[in-house]
């Protein structure tokens, strides 16, 4: 099964959609973004909390998912919910785009691009006029371990 997810659409300069776009600084963002930039592969709301705590003890699970939720909102953090239902995070803006292979079996994810998938995604956007602003792309299926085991 293949699902395209649609990016969130972006806001005119003059709305701020967070406050982490304006003057506004938070520490507590700041060690969530510094926790995703420095993580290996996807991580939870828990386990973003988890390293975040190492970096500044005493900060709640319920900031973690606000903060989430806010740079979600900004595009400085991409959220995608792969086939366990649980939420997992990645830096926005700066990481090369990549798709991803999500395993239904076990869970586990590989980032992937391919040149001609990103030219038929946008040849069928042309095809329905639209000006592709950004994509994400998810295919469900079984790794290669997970495949020799059925």
């Amino acid at each position: 099964m293949i699902i395209v997810i649609n990016m969130p659409r972006k806001t005119p300069p003059h709305k701020k959609v967070c406050d982490c776009q304006g003057s506004r600084r938070s520490r507590r963002r700041e060690a969530i973004l510094d926790v995703l930039s420095s993580g290996e592969g996807h991580l939870s709301a828990e386990q973003v909390h988890k390293a975040a705590q190492k970096r500044m003890p005493g900060i709640g699970i319920a900031t973690v998912y606000r903060a989430l939720k806010c740079l979600c909102g900004c595009g400085k953090v991409l959220e995608f919910i792969p086939s366990d239902g649980v939420a997992r995070y990645e830096p926005g803006g700066d990481k090369p785009h990549h798709d991803h292979l999500i395993c239904t079996a076990c869970g586990c994810f590989t980032e992937a691009v391919d040149p001609e998938i990103e030219r038929l995604q946008a040849r069928l956007a042309a095809k329905h006029g639209y000006a592709i602003s950004g994509h994400r792309l998810e295919i469900y299926g079984l790794c290669p371990c997970c495949a020799k085991k059925k």
